[in-house]
């Protein structure tokens, strides 16, 4: 599994360094749940160009607050620790991948 599960213990230290998209998402979500495979496909096609990570809103509240994570799935782009995108919602996979090559 390329998609590493993000606890507010290793959060800061994962995404203090280089592209980071984080998967806010949680398990009784049907979107979250269809997003998932589509993350970890582009998690492999884009390895060593951007690291993936996923939060589960239920036991990370602090985490979505954070980012201001309403609705999920909600995807949050960082770069070096800030954040420089956001999207709500689930898409296909090329569009996913669309959004995320201009940055890589």
């Amino acid at each position: 599994m390329s998609v590493k599960e993000l606890t507010n213990n290793n959060f800061e230290e994962f995404i203090k360094e280089g592209i980071v998209l984080i998967d806010f998402s949680a398990d009784w979500c049907m979107p979250c749940l269809v997003m998932s495979p589509i993350i970890e496909g582009l998690s492999e096609k884009l390895k060593g160009k951007i690291k993936f990570g996923k939060v589960n809103v239920e036991n990370n509240q602090e985490l979505a607050q954070k980012f201001n994570v309403s609705s999920i799935p909600n995807f949050v782009l960082l770069k070096d620790g800030r954040m420089i995108e956001q999207f709500v919602g689930s898409m296909s996979e090329n569009e996913f991948e669309e959004k995320l090559e201009k940055y890589v």
